[in-house]
């Protein structure tokens, strides 16, 4: 009993924190956080910034021993002595003050006034905000840990705002965002005291900042450390999970992902290699939906036909030979088979064609269209679809949506000689994938134009979280409006005045004349009010909606944040915010909530114009 009354713990904060009551420390439960104090706080004094202090445990001990006697025995005017040599005098009730003595000698000669301005001491925790005194610290886990505070913060906001009736009939609870700290276990290596020695003394501070965040994406590329990368990912998301579904086992629901900058990136190369259920690998390894060698033979039969060499199905029938086994073919396997010269040539010819489509993903099951195109043909590939040295492991769940901040997954993949997705590709175990960036985020790039490069359209434009334009933006949009609407105003009058000064004179009755002039009124007013239907026309073409693969299950990927009206003034001056603005973005955040409430059928308690 002695032992279990020691080992008392409860979880706080969502479960992310277990405080040790015996021994009055509070631990972190999913990452790694200096072990903090715990109180139990009865008596606070209020500080010269108007916030509650808790005294000591034991000092509250004696405040509390003094003000029940004052109230028993009527007696007040009690002085008491804090530890720090602080005078504490309960006057009533309703008035107890806390003096700061001025000097160390003659404290208990010299009088309140003497000793300062006397400040606020409050017994019980009515009507005292609770705050975290402590702030962010130095190290990227630090730096982590309070932008996911943040993202949590605004999350249960926005689901208290746009998601009351859902929350109010208990069809869904909070969301949870844990972090995934990669950065430790990388620098971990002794990569920091290399660069220590070979970084130059000047600018110390900037080369600094450098060390540890930007080379970060040099680390990635290196075949050295990018192991160690998708490694530590990989693990950390497995074990975050696992001791989640441990302390929370009723749960029922789905896990969604995100990373920011290069954490987009390192998921997405994660996620483009993990592998799909056993019967889709096989289906992937024939090349077909159907696992039956039947339908392998059947798609050959398909290819010939379009070959025109329908005949020699029975040949290829007889061999057994499938999709995979028609790419691994050589003319020399060809020759033995029977096929003549001119049939072999173009079965060689369809055969290349699809292996040189290796620069894009693959249309199938399979998630690196460059490695398979490699197996096709029997040659090894330099520009890989991921990482080339990487051996990616496998999530041991399938996320519902990954979300992707400030990314620049688009570059990379542009890089590495990627110069289109596929449409019909999708992650294989992960079927939503959303790329949100700001405006000026010098880091972000779009995915959209690799998919669907012959057309050029906007990304979604994010709706604001009140449910409208900002005003900065809607003023801009009615400028240019009016400047299209005045411009081919002018342009209709001056056409119609042009054709009225060129109009070759023809000898008429005075009554023609009156009709040509009525006609040409007529021309001159139906022309200016046909071309201001231009721009609605031009807004009606952005309304169907445009075909972007299977990536994000048909739906639109890339959406642009609304800047905020100071941003719009200097696009330079808020580039690096840009980049750093989703963890406290409402709109982002709303996103997030919207698209993952949406997978368990609930939606917005009122639509947002323009969301999708």
């Amino acid at each position: 009993a002695g032992k279990a009354q020691d080992d008392v713990v409860v979880p706080t904060s969502g479960g992310r924190y277990d405080v040790h009551l015996r021994a009055r420390r509070r631990v972190a439960v999913y990452w790694e956080e200096e072990v903090s104090e715990v109180r139990r706080c009865t008596w606070f004094y209020k500080d010269k910034d108007n916030k509650f202090i808790p005294y000591s445990e034991s000092f509250s001990e004696e405040l509390e021993e003094a003000y029940m006697i004052a109230v028993t025995l009527g007696e007040w005017k009690k002085k008491l002595e804090s530890p720090n040599r602080e005078v504490i005098i309960l006057h009533n009730p309703k008035l107890m003050v806390h003096y700061h003595p001025v000097a160390s000698s003659d404290d208990w000669v010299s009088t309140p006034t003497e000793q300062g301005r006397p400040r606020t001491v409050k017994r019980g925790v009515e009507n005292i905000a609770v705050e975290i005194p402590n702030g962010p610290g130095g190290s990227p886990q630090e730096l982590l840990c309070f932008a996911v505070n943040d993202f949590r913060n605004v999350s249960l906001s926005m689901l208290q705002s746009h998601f009351r009736k859902a929350q109010e009939q208990q069809q869904v609870g909070r969301v949870e965002f844990l972090p995934v700290n990669w950065h430790s276990s990388l620098h971990s290596t002794g990569v920091d005291v290399d660069l220590e020695r070979i970084t130059l003394p000047s600018i110390n501070r900037l080369r600094h900042f450098i060390n540890d965040t930007i080379l970060d994406v040099f680390f990635y590329n290196s075949s050295t450390y990018c192991q160690t990368i998708v490694d530590t990912v990989a693990s950390e998301m497995n074990r975050l999970h696992q001791l989640f579904l441990q302390r929370n086992p009723q749960f029922k629901g789905g896990v969604s992902i995100a990373g920011h900058s290069l954490g987009s990136l390192i998921l997405f190369d994660l996620l483009t290699n993990q592998k799909a259920d056993p019967e889709e690998d096989e289906h992937c390894a024939q090349g077909s939906r159907t696992a039956s060698s039947t339908g392998g033979i059947e798609e050959v039969k398909e290819i010939l036909k379009q070959l025109e060499l329908s005949e020699y199905c029975d040949v290829f029938e007889k061999e057994k030979m499938d999709r995979q086994a028609l790419f691994l073919c050589t003319e020399q396997n060809l020759k033995e088979m029977g096929i003549p010269l001119g049939p072999r040539m173009k079965i060689l010819h369809y055969i290349s064609s699809r292996t040189e489509m290796k620069v894009k993903l693959s249309s199938g099951c399979t998630h690196n269209a460059l490695t398979t195109a490699a197996r096709r043909s029997g040659a090894a590939l330099s520009i890989p679809l991921s990482q080339v040295s990487a051996n990616y492991p496998q999530l041991n769940y399938r996320p519902s949506i990954f979300f992707a901040f400030g990314s620049p997954i688009g570059m990379f993949l542009t890089v590495r000689g990627v110069k289109r997705i596929d449409p019909n590709y999708s992650l294989p175990t992960c079927k939503g994938f959303f790329n949100i960036f700001h405006p000026f985020d010098p880091v972000a790039y779009r995915i959209e134009p690799m998919i669907v490069p012959e057309l050029e359209f906007e990304p979604m434009l994010l709706p604001h979280h009140k449910g409208r334009k900002r005003m900065h933006l809607e003023l801009k949009e009615g400028l240019t409006r009016m400047s299209v609407d005045l411009k081919n105003n002018l342009l209709g009058s001056l056409r119609v005045a042009w054709q009225s000064f060129t109009r070759a004179p023809v000898p008429a009755l005075e009554a023609g004349s009156a009709e040509a002039e009525a006609e040409a009124e007529a021309g001159t007013e139906k022309q200016p009010d046909m071309k201001p239907e231009e721009p609605p026309a031009a807004v009606k073409e952005e309304t169907p909606p445009i075909n972007v693969g299977r990536l994000n299950g048909g739906n639109r990927i890339d959406y642009v944040l609304q800047e905020k009206p100071i941003e719009s003034f200097n696009e330079y001056l808020f580039a690096l915010q840009g980049h750093l603005c989703y963890w406290e973005s409402e709109d982002t955040v709303l996103l997030v909530l919207k698209e993952i409430y949406q997978t368990q059928g609930i939606t917005l308690d009122q639509p947002l114009p323009g969301s999708q």
